[in-house]
């Protein structure tokens, strides 16, 4: 089936629309089948990229398949006809190097700063591995390991080979790595609080936008959750914490944070808007700060080849470090 699709102004689509069956490749290997799509279908709005999964249009291997079924090599995916609207004059993605915490031949790790999505999609242009690309042209391979918010900082693990990003990644589906984030929360955490087991379900908003709510009641509708908190330091009206996830969930600290009442600080999602906008405007003279304070300090892994344990750190960034210093610490 072939339909000539004629966008708002008048223009005609830059492609038919047809099924498509695509095999993933290498950079593929690992890839949510929302993300695949994402990637693949540029300029398709992402509400009707999550409403074609969930008819079931979307065929992996001729079979039906959720958003979050992770694609291997080879896999068929069979694409259904989607309006594409032709695409307009992109700018180059920018070639870009980040600050480098290890590197060997087989795999990357760099300190990512906020505001920098880990890949291109959902209303961005590119993101770090586009650039990191773009940066390399020579490197043969290269491909995100696990992701990071965009206004989460720190540790960012990417692999220079098939190989390494298998293994890496059955580490972190197998939980066998050790991820730190320090983060800052409103309120005075009790030292008692160090552990929060509590199921988390994940869902999209009528906007497309992935959402994450906590779920007392174990009725099956989250996936068990678990947090571990330790304090590091106290100041007026906030704490410093280290966070460990022992489960890699969606938004997991965010969430888990803003459900016992002290989200994180600078969370736009989750957070206190009120207390996030003064921070931002530095109200009464007081700290500027319009980020997310939440950083992946510390990541833990064995070498894919080795089999060593490697432990990676990432200081914490210049704006959060000036915060820190201008907060009161009680008497």
């Amino acid at each position: 089936m072939v339909e000539r699709i004629i966008s708002a102004k008048g223009k005609r689509a830059a492609a038919p629309a047809e099924v498509r069956r695509v095999n993933v490749e290498e950079s593929g290997v690992g890839q949510r089948l929302d993300n695949f799509l994402l990637r693949l279908l540029k300029g398709v709005p992402k509400t009707h990229v999550y409403r074609v999964i969930r008819s079931g249009e979307v065929r992996v291997n001729r079979g039906r398949a959720s958003a979050d079924t992770r694609l291997a090599l080879g896999d068929e995916v069979r694409v259904p006809p989607v309006r594409v609207a032709a695409p307009a004059s992109a700018a180059p993605v920018p070639a870009r190097e980040f600050p480098v915490l290890y590197e060997d031949e087989q795999l990357i790790a760099i300190d990512k700063p906020a505001g920098v999505a880990v890949h291109g999609g959902s209303g961005v242009s590119f993101g770090v591995i586009e650039q990191l690309r773009r940066a390399r042209p020579q490197a043969r391979f290269l491909e995100l390991v696990h992701r990071l918010d965009k206004q989460t900082s720190g540790v960012l693990l990417l692999a220079k080979k098939r190989s390494a990003l298998t293994a890496l990644q059955d580490q972190f589906r197998e939980r066998r790595t050790d991820k730190t984030y320090a983060t800052l929360v409103a309120g005075a955490w009790p030292a008692s609080r160090k552990v929060i087991d509590v199921p988390l379900h994940k869902y999209l908003d009528s906007d497309g936008e992935r959402r994450v709510r906590a779920v007392e009641s174990d009725d099956g509708a989250g996936r068990r959750s678990i947090t571990l908190v330790k304090v590091v330091r106290c100041y007026e009206g906030y704490t410093l914490l280290d966070v460990t996830i022992k489960t890699g969930r969606t938004h997991q600290i965010r969430v888990h944070l803003a459900h016992v009442g002290m989200p994180i600080v600078g969370d736009d999602k989750y957070g206190d808007f009120a207390l996030n906008r003064d921070l931002a405007r530095g109200v009464a003279a007081g700290p500027r700060f319009a980020r997310m304070f939440l950083h992946a300090r510390r990541l833990a892994f064995d070498h894919p080849v080795s089999g060593e344990r490697v432990v990676l750190e990432a200081p914490l960034p210049a704006e959060c470090v000036t915060l820190l210093r201008q907060l009161i610490h009680p008497h």
